[in-house]
C-alpha cells in the first residue's frame, strides 16, 4: 500500500514539473522583442477563432490582398465565449470593456503557413471592466490566417475573401 501511495505521489510530482517546465518552454518560445514592457504582467490571456479579412486591392498597377480586419470571437480557458476582435485592431470583453491598439513589433510564426505573432500598444480604453486596466497584448500560436498569394487580379477587384485562423491573445497591464 506505501508503495502504491508512494508512486501516485511520484506520479503527481512528475506531472507538476512537466507542466510547469512546458510553460516556461512556451514563455521562451515567444521572441524578444514580443515581450512587453518590464512593468507590466500577465492579466489574461483569451482564444481567437475566426478570420482575418482580406480586399482585393490595385496598389501601384500591382493586385494584392490587403487586410481590411479580423473578425474572430473570442474564449476563455475554460472555452467559454469572452468576446470579439474586429477593426482598429479592436478587442471588446462581454462586460463592455473595449481596447483598441497598434502593433509596435512582429515576428514570423513558427508556422510558416499562419500570419505573424505581435507584440500591440494599446492606444485606446472604452468602458469600464476586464480590459480596462490592458496596455499591451501580445498574439501567440498563430495557426492560418494568411492570405494567398494568388487570385487576386481585376477581376477580383474589390473583393473580400476570408481567412479563417486561430490565436492566443495576452492582455497585460501595469503591476
Amino acid at each position: 500500500m506505501r508503495n502504491r501511495i508512494r508512486q501516485l505521489a511520484f506520479g503527481a510530482m512528475l506531472a507538476a514539473v512537466s507542466m510547469c517546465l512546458s510553460f516556461a518552454v512556451a514563455a521562451q518560445e515567444v521572441p524578444s522583442q514580443l515581450q512587453p514592457p518590464a512593468n507590466e504582467q500577465l492579466l489574461l490571456q483569451v482564444h481567437a477563432k475566426d478570420d482575418q479579412v482580406y480586399t482585393c486591392k490595385n496598389d501601384a498597377a500591382q493586385f494584392a490582398w490587403t487586410l481590411k480586419a479580423p473578425d474572430a470571437q473570442l474564449f476563455d480557458k475554460d472555452g467559454k465565449p469572452f468576446g470579439k476582435h474586429f477593426a482598429g485592431p479592436s478587442w471588446e470583453a462581454s462586460d463592455g470593456s473595449r481596447v483598441t491598439g497598434k502593433a509596435v513589433a512582429n515576428s514570423p510564426s513558427p508556422d510558416a503557413d499562419s500570419i505573424p505573432w505581435l507584440l500591440v500598444t494599446v492606444v485606446s480604453h472604452e468602458g469600464s471592466g476586464v480590459l480596462s486596466r490592458v496596455t499591451s497584448i501580445q498574439r501567440v500560436n498563430t495557426k492560418g490566417g494568411k492570405a494567398p498569394v494568388s487570385g487576386c487580379d481585376a477581376s477580383h477587384a474589390g473583393t473580400e475573401l476570408r481567412v479563417p485562423y486561430s490565436a492566443d491573445y495576452r492582455f497585460y497591464a501595469p503591476k
